[in-house]
This record gives C-alpha cells, sequence and structure tokens, in this order.
C-alpha cells in the first residue's frame, strides 16, 4: 500500500472511530436524558378502570407511565393491560393504590365511603384525582347530600388523607377518547384543589392526556362544575370554560 493510500486509510478509521465515539457519547446522553425522563413521570393507579378510567389510564401509558388497573373485575382489568402494552399491569384496588404515586379513581359515588375505609393508608398523603360524580338515582341519599354541599367539600370527607383534586369529572368517557390530543384548541379539563402541588401534578396529567388544564380555584370551587351546571358534559375550550365559570383570562 501506497504512502497516499495509507494516509486515507487512517484518516478514514480516526474518523469513523471518531464518530463512533461521538455517537456513544450522544447515546450515552440520550439515554441518561430518557431515564430522567422516565424517572420524572410517576406511577399511576386506576382505581376503577371503567370507561373513564380504562381511558386516561391508556393516554397515560401514551405518555410513558407505568399504569396500574383495578376495579371489581380483575379479569376485565388483566386483558385490558395486556391489550395496553408492557407498562400496564392489573391488580387489585388495594394494589392499584399501593404500586401508584399518583391515583385516579373512577368509581360510583356511593363506593367512596367503603373505599376511604378499605384504602386508607395506600391514598394518605398522595395525590389523588377523584372523577366521581354523586348520582340521587344510582347512589342514593348520600349523593343527594354530596350535590348540595358540592364534591369538593364532601369528598375529601369520604377519602382522608388524600391530596385530593377534582378533575376529568365534566367531560364524557367518549369526549375523552374522542377528543384527546386534537388539533387546533384542545378541550379544556376544569380542577380544583387545595395543595398547589397536587394541583400542579393534576395539570401535568391533563396535558399529557391530550387536553387543557383550568385551574378553577380552591376545592369549595368544585362545586361549579359539578353535574348540572352550565358547563357540565361539554367539551369546551378553555377560553369557554373560563367564560362559563365567569374566570378572567
Amino acid at each position: 500500500m501506497n504512502t497516499k493510500a495509507s494516509m486515507n486509510q487512517n484518516r478514514r478509521g480516526f474518523l469513523l472511530a471518531g464518530g463512533a465515539a461521538f455517537a456513544g457519547l450522544s447515546l450515552a446522553g440520550l439515554l441518561q436524558a430518557a431515564h430522567a425522563e422516565e424517572a420524572s413521570r410517576p406511577k399511576i393507579g386506576i382505581i376503577g378502570s371503567g370507561r373513564i378510567g380504562g381511558t386516561l389510564g391508556g393516554l397515560w401509558l401514551k405518555a410513558g407511565h407505568e399504569v396500574m388497573f383495578s376495579s371489581l373485575d380483575l379479569e376485565h382489568d388483566k386483558a385490558l393491560a395486556a391489550r395496553l402494552g408492557s407498562k400496564a399491569s392489573a391488580g387489585t384496588p388495594r394494589e392499584a393504590a399501593a404500586f401508584g404515586e399518583v391515583l385516579l379513581i373512577s368509581v360510583p359515588y356511593a363506593a367512596l365511603p367503603q373505599l376511604g375505609k378499605d384504602l386508607g393508608d395506600s391514598i394518605k398523603g398522595k395525590v389523588v384525582l377523584d372523577t366521581c360524580n354523586p348520582i340521587p338515582a344510582r347512589d342514593g341519599d348520600m349523593a343527594i347530600e354530596a350535590k348540595a354541599r358540592g364534591t369538593g367539600i364532601a369528598s375529601p370527607e369520604l377519602l382522608p388523607g388524600a391530596r385530593l383534586v377534582r378533575a376529568f369529572n365534566s367531560v364524557g368517557y367518549a369526549m375523552l377518547q374522542n377528543e384527546a390530543h386534537r388539533a387546533g384548541d384542545r378541550v379544556a379539563i376544569p380542577l380544583a384543589g387545595d395543595d398547589a402541588e397536587a394541583l400542579a401534578t393534576a395539570v401535568r396529567l391533563v396535558q399529557e392526556a391530550g387536553f387543557e388544564a383550568v385551574v378553577v380555584g380552591s376545592l369549595a370551587r368544585a362545586k361549579e362544575f359539578d353535574p348540572g351546571t352550565a358547563v357540565f358534559g361539554k367539551a369546551l375550550t378553555a377560553v369557554e370554560l373560563r367564560r362559563g365559570l365567569g374566570i378572567n383570562p
């Protein structure tokens, strides 16, 4: 091999080695960033994996969260988890409550008193997104009282110790399925809570599910988007929701 050819080969070898080293460093950096991002995504326990819980769990899985589904039908939850991929799992409500760093509770309102007793230690101190709505025809007299007082006042008493945020209660599951990540102005999800950090977590999860969060205020204000209000059950934009609630932009 002549000197010129040898020099060219050495140059190519140097460039390839340098490129490989650069690629390795870049990959390491990307992996490090990915691990950091992964660590920042809290595990989510779904208690009540029906239409609302199942839909939101699927959206959060797509955003990179680990999700455990639970309900009174473990076989349903196992089938749902198997369909949604490796980051999905199924367990009992107690297991889901222990698994989740953040919990979503989506059950009939009449189930909340017993749920609060059964899962008391597991929900204490955790961010809990409460989607449950009191419906007298289904839930009986306790729902009448809860509606009169407002869910933002009633729910924390039934789930003591939780860092509770009222969320995802005013938009039906079909809207959640069909309108997530839509182009243009996204569907707005009203939130109410007394814990600033819990609200910040809820805002992020609303965004990751493909919607826009509107913080209405304290838990006492959750009554403003309870069933029967002017904004309930409607796929409103943030501008429309704020207007309907009388909130300044």
